[in-house]
């Protein structure tokens, strides 16, 4: 959410931030309407007390035998002018409110410039991919040939985009969600979190999923909503609040299906556990005072990276350019894990820094101690992982010429000490 202030005082910055958004929006359209709003409130304002004065020398005509026509007709007439007024602002207070809540974050100075994910820049990169001595396959000719892994049942259940795991492929995806939440807990410093997976349309509109994004989460009949993630849950635990600094940073993570009705991808990913209508994650969230959120973006990345070093898959860590940050973010680091099946690094972990915008749109507030003057907190997101895409990761990077999948030396105790996940019989 955008400050109207801040756009009224920074115009030019603002025009800048949008055309780096590519939002066909000027920060004097936004003031044109703001200044409209702000002439009837005065407007009104001068209204409420004429009529306060008319009511009283009405009064006092009265008591004098004075005549009062004139003053009542120019109350009856005040009367319609100031409910004028209050629709004019309600319209416009609705118009503006719309407009801002519907245009992005501005970006951080040290985003990269580009169009499209072509022109994000590497920052770091982790682990060799493996040299086999065999064709490696894709995930779903693994998982199909093990016996482990059904689409054709999940669609007959549920449609396209959903899938059935069975055996040592449902032990092994727990097992990495386990392995992930006891680490975050245990040693990152994140409190373990179960949140409801329904809310209403005010915790989407706090993390910036509504209005604009609408169509890309599933609702249901009773006007609640399924989580696209528990970013959403965890997050908007600080709605309306004012949190004392000196508790500040908060961090939470979460295991929880997500949902997302994938509307805008369409033909991409349309075989196997990349892209699907219902997957689990694991979530971490920070609220954080607002001179440390930089900070807190780098240690959140480095949280989300330990996962895949401990389970020995390489990756490479990215800044995104102008054009592929999300709607809410200042700043993401995505973290792309190598598919040998695929030949090519896919993201597993996007790790945000929203600043102050979703805390704008929850009026989520911090303060230091003896001080009365408030601060809008700063809130961070990221995948820790998604669990799916581990799961693709583990079995495509560990597979074996037998088409069975060697299970990481870090999960086996997770898994009963299997060692090996085989075809079944």
């Amino acid at each position: 959410m955008h400050d109207i202030k801040w756009i009224r005082e920074n115009p030019d910055a603002f025009d800048a931030a949008m055309v780096a958004r590519k939002q066909d929006i000027t920060a004097q359209r936004l003031m044109d309407i703001d200044a409209e709003r702000r002439r009837l409130m005065t407007e009104h304002q001068e209204m409420l007390a004429r009529r306060k004065n008319i009511s009283g020398e009405i009064g006092k005509a009265k008591q004098t035998g004075g005549d009062a026509d004139a003053l009542m007709a120019e109350m009856s007439g005040l009367k319609d002018r100031i409910k004028d007024a209050e629709d004019g602002q309600a319209a416009l207070n609705q118009q503006l409110d719309l407009l801002l809540s519907s245009l992005p974050n501005v970006l951080d100075a040290s985003v990269p410039a580009g169009v499209d994910e072509n022109d994000n820049v590497q920052i770091r990169q982790w682990g060799t991919p493996r040299d086999f001595d065999f064709a490696p396959l894709e995930h779903y000719d693994l998982g199909e040939k093990l016996g482990m892994m059904d689409f054709e049942t999940a669609a007959k259940l549920s449609g396209s985009r959903f899938v059935i795991l069975r055996g040592g492929l449902a032990r092994l995806e727990r097992a990495l969600a386990q392995f992930m939440l006891d680490l975050h807990v245990g040693e990152h410093g994140y409190q373990e979190t179960t949140t409801p997976m329904l809310v209403r349309d005010n915790a989407m509109f706090g993390t910036g999923q509504l209005p604009k994004f609408a169509e890309d989460s599933f609702k249901t009949t009773n006007d609640m909503w399924l989580i696209p993630t528990s970013e959403v849950t965890l997050t908007n635990q600080v709605a309306g609040d004012i949190l004392d600094e000196e508790h500040l940073p908060l961090r939470y993570t979460a295991l929880t299906q997500c949902f997302r009705s994938e509307a805008g991808s369409a033909g991409r990913d349309t075989r196997g556990m990349i892209r699907q209508h219902q997957f689990s994650k694991v979530e971490m969230v920070s609220i954080v005072d607002p001179d440390s959120s930089d900070a807190e973006l780098d240690r959140k990345t480095r949280c989300a990276e330990t996962v895949l070093e401990r389970l020995g898959l390489p990756y490479r860590t990215m800044a995104l350019c102008a054009g592929d940050v999300g709607f809410s973010a200042r700043k993401t680091f995505d973290i792309e894990v190598w598919l040998p099946g695929q030949g090519k690094y896919r993201e597993i972990s996007s790790c945000s820094n929203t600043g102050d915008f979703q805390a704008r749109r929850m009026n989520a507030r911090c303060r230091k101690a003896g001080d009365k003057k408030t601060r809008f907190v700063h809130t961070l997101n990221g995948s820790g992982l998604a669990v799916g895409r581990c799961l693709i990761a583990v079995m495509e990077n560990y597979q074996q010429a037998d088409g069975s999948i060697r299970v990481p030396d870090v999960l086996k105790p997770y898994m009963g000490a299997v060692d090996v996940i085989a075809p079944q019989a």
